[in-house]
């Protein structure tokens, strides 16, 4: 039976209105609840493509090595942009874009990388394109939750301490709580990735602990890491090599952590003539070399006593 997952923090959306109160347990019955209650509000909607600067920050982001060698067949990148054209959001949403372009660029740049590359990976898993298209616009939006961590956390180049650990890892159960709110649907593929994509296929990840068997949010969390993995963070000044990333992420596939199909499509995408995912193979061998004065230490999924009450004091 799954743990139900309770908040260590509040839940506040970018306007400033509380959506839901430290402590609160996400049940299926809160969860509805709060989607009936953003029945009330009118959100006008707008194409993601159309909003802002974003369409051409994306095709910035995909000529930036090692992306430009990624998306370097001409088909396959049109389709990705084809899709991405019918992907509709509400304003509240599209406004975390304009929110992270202007105070958390590392934020918004991986969003929209993360987007764009599983959409890419899936094209290896699904055949229908509608049902892509509808599945990984959930891609676009994994990271929302970190509108509720505070920035200096985002930005500290020092080691964060474990109350500021505890407030990162908020970020996956906040996401899904906006998301719910503001797609008036807890089990919208957006919400699911949201709360999932730090899980892991053998149950080590957070929030809750699960054995990830969800396809989308099996690409989702690849490509988080990967982006996370080869780009500068305040943390660590230098990123990780290519080759250094990808044997991380084998590592993981090995383990059972994460998908191991998905992590050979990311292969084949990485290699000259990006072949099929089914003829990459993952190797034991081990040659990269992590980069120095990498502060990161990982978030801490945060715990609650009987009571209900978080353990630590959220306001610490």
């Amino acid at each position: 039976m799954e743990k139900t997952l309770q908040l260590c923090y509040p839940v506040v959306t970018l306007d400033g209105k509380e959506l839901l109160p430290v402590g609160t347990s996400l049940t299926p019955e809160t969860m509805a609840e709060l989607a009936r209650s953003a029945r009330t509000e009118t959100f006008p909607r707008m194409r993601l493509m159309e909003y802002g600067t974003i369409a051409e920050d994306l095709r910035s982001f995909m000529e930036q090595p090692p992306y430009c060698h990624i998306f370097s067949r001409p088909a396959r990148t049109k389709a990705i942009f084809d899709s991405l054209q019918q992907v509709e959001f509400v304003h509240p949403l599209l406004d975390i874009y304009g929110y992270f372009k202007a105070h958390d660029p590392y934020t918004y740049r991986h969003i929209l990388t993360v987007f764009a590359l599983s959409r890419l990976l899936a094209q290896d898993f699904f055949d229908d394109r509608n049902e892509l298209s509808r599945e990984l616009a959930a891609a676009s939006n994994h990271d929302f939750g970190k509108i509720c961590v505070p920035l200096g956390v985002h930005k500290r180049s020092t080691p964060l301490s474990e109350h500021e650990r505890m407030q990162l890892s908020h970020h996956a159960a906040a996401g899904y709580v906006l998301l719910s709110y503001y797609l008036m649907d807890p089990n919208h593929p957006a919400a699911i990735t949201a709360r999932d994509h730090h899980e892991r296929c053998d149950g080590s990840g957070y929030p809750r602990g699960i054995a990830l068997q969800n396809r989308v949010v099996e690409i989702v969390a690849v490509s988080d890491m990967f982006d996370a993995l080869i780009s500068p963070r305040p943390y660590r000044p230098h990123s990780y090599d290519l080759r250094t990333a990808m044997e991380e992420l084998t590592v993981l596939a090995h383990k059972g952590a994460v998908s191991a199909d998905v992590v050979r499509a990311l292969i084949g995408c990485n290699r000259k003539n990006q072949p099929h995912y089914t003829e990459c193979t993952l190797s034991h061998e081990q040659r990269g070399t992590p980069p120095p004065d990498n502060l990161y230490l990982g978030a801490i999924p945060c715990s609650y006593e009987s009571d209900g009450n978080p353990d630590g004091d959220p306001k610490a």
